[in-house]
This record gives structure tokens, sequence and C-alpha cells, in this order.
């Protein structure tokens, strides 16, 4: 057996958590799975697993080959996808995080016709709004709203967006509606928790320059679709981008506040790390993102227009 094939052998059973269940996986037996794992240590001449009919634990040099063979065989992957394509089919695994509620109503189709188009990829998609970073969260790419902590990663802009204040009709009988963004002290604003802390300050564009007015509210959530859900069911102010909210507004379910007083924009970018060249299963989903992002806001423009 190869070096390659016994690294993904290895890698399946502590992914998978046991012989057994690695058997499974692979479409193999239990007898020639332990077999092959023997045989690997064997030749290592160490024994790279506790194990019984129970428990399967990592012994220190089963837990060094694991980490080893993990980036190895990405790298072969990338290495085989770059020379067997020429740049033009994406292969391999593909992370991916976004935050939530972009990621449900809009990124996950796009991901699965992605996926559609390149039948080699396997796409693992992370939905978080607590600002992701790739190399800390483990995520080839990103959609992030702002720059990225990492200066040393690749951002590039996908798409604009406006952000609209928006609440229920139930709420606004109520409460009333604020004349001002400093009225906006009375009500209860539905806060963004971001790596833990409540993001309590909106930023209005004045003919001055920007202003931040300070909010509070009795709800705060990580996520960001959770928000939407609790504005829908009238219980405070929302601050939101406008894609995700065209339609609540469009049919009146939500109510555009202040549209005197705009807010900063907010862009989206696409986040990846630099390489020579970028592997293509990257290179490629970002092109696809950009140019799709870009038909969405132009067919948005075009029903508001």
């Amino acid at each position: 057996m190869d070096s390659i094939s016994e690294l993904a052998l290895f890698q399946a059973i502590v992914e998978s958590g046991g012989i057994s269940r690695a058997a499974v996986a692979l479409r193999s037996s239990p007898a020639a799975v332990s077999r092959r794992l023997r045989q690997l240590e064997t030749r290592l001449g160490v024994c790279l697993a506790n194990r019984s009919t129970r428990r399967f634990n990592l012994t220190d040099e089963g837990l060094l080959l694991y980490e080893r063979a993990v980036a190895i065989l990405e790298s072969v992957r990338d290495v085989e996808s770059e020379v067997s394509s020429r740049g033009t089919v994406a292969r391999g695994l593909l992370r991916v995080s976004a935050p939530s509620d972009l990621g449900r109503r809009r990124l996950s189709t796009l991901l699965a016709q992605f996926a559609r188009l390149h039948p080699g990829l396997e796409i693992t998609l992370f939905l978080s709004d607590a600002g992701v970073e790739n190399m800390l969260d483990g995520c080839d790419v990103v959609l992030r709203f702002g720059l990225p902590g990492d200066e040393g990663m690749v951002a590039r802009k996908v798409a604009s967006s406006e952000m609209l204040l928006v609440a229920a009709p139930s709420y606004l009988d109520r409460h009333g509606a604020p004349a001002t963004p400093e009225a906006l002290s009375a009500h209860n604003c539905l806060r963004l928790f971001r790596r833990n802390r409540v993001r309590g300050t909106w930023r209005f564009m004045q003919e001055e320059g920007l202003s931040d007015v300070e909010v509070t509210g009795a709800l705060a959530s990580a996520d960001g679709a959770m928000l939407r859900e609790w504005a829908l069911a009238g219980e405070g102010i929302s601050c939101e981008a406008a894609w995700d909210v065209e339609e609540d507004v469009a049919s009146g379910r939500l109510v555009r506040l202040l549209p005197s007083h705009p807010m900063q924009r907010i862009d989206l970018y696409v986040v990846f790390a630099p390489g020579n060249p970028v592997p293509p299963r990257i290179r490629l989903l970002v092109d696809f993102l950009i140019h799709e992002f870009g038909d969405e806001l132009q067919r948005l423009k075009g029903a508001r227009s």
C-alpha cells in the first residue's frame, strides 16, 4: 500500500471515530481496515492508537501522524486539482463561512449551484455572525462585512448594501416611530453580539460626516437572522442589510424607519489566503460569487426602480 493511501486510511479511521465506522465509510470490512492499520504501525514501528471494542484513542505518535496527514492530503488534492484541470475545475474540500442570514437566504443556493458545476468538490458551510477569521477558524473562504482582522489575507469586495432601520407595524403601534436617530435611545433596539461584545453603536451619515448613536435594548444575539425574526415579531427596532429585508419591507411585514437619515453602507468581502497560485477551488468560487452577487444586486435595484 502506498504512503498516500495509508495516510488517507488513517485519516478516515480517526475522523470516523474508530475502525468499525471507518469500514462503513470506506465500504470495506472491519477486519480489512484493522489489518491495514496494523501494517502501517508495523512499518512505522510505533503504536498509533489504543483501541478496544468501545474506545479508539490516539497515542502521541498517532496524533502527530493525523495532523501531518491532514495537511499532506490537502496539499495533494490541491496539486492534483491544479494539474488535472489546469485551473478550470474545482476539486477537493472547500470550507466556507458566512454571516448567518446571508448564508441561509443567499449563499446556500449559490454554493449548491457551484457544487453542481464542479462534481469533484466537497463544500462545508459554516454560518456565524461572530466575525470569523480564515486562519483562526480554519476556513478557506470567508464572506464577511468589513475588512478582515488578519492583514495577510486577500479581500475582494463582493457587494455593497444600504443599512436600513426596520420595525414591525405591531411594534410601531405600541411605541411609535423615532423622529431622529437620537430618539432611538427611547426604543428597544435589537443588537448584534459579536466576539463576546454587544455592538451598541449605530452609525449614520450626516452632512458634517459620520455620526455614532448609542442604542440599548433587552435583546441581543450572535445570529443576525434572530434579530430579523425578533423584528418581525414586533419585539424592537433592528438594523439590517437591505438585501436581508427587501421582501419584508415590500410586503409591509417591516417598515423602514428614518429614511431621511441614511446609515453608513456596509461592504461585503470575500476573504481568502494568498497563494502562488491560489488553488482553483478557491479562485473559481471567488469569481463565481462576485459575478452572482453582482447579478443579484442589479436585480434588486431594478425591482426598486
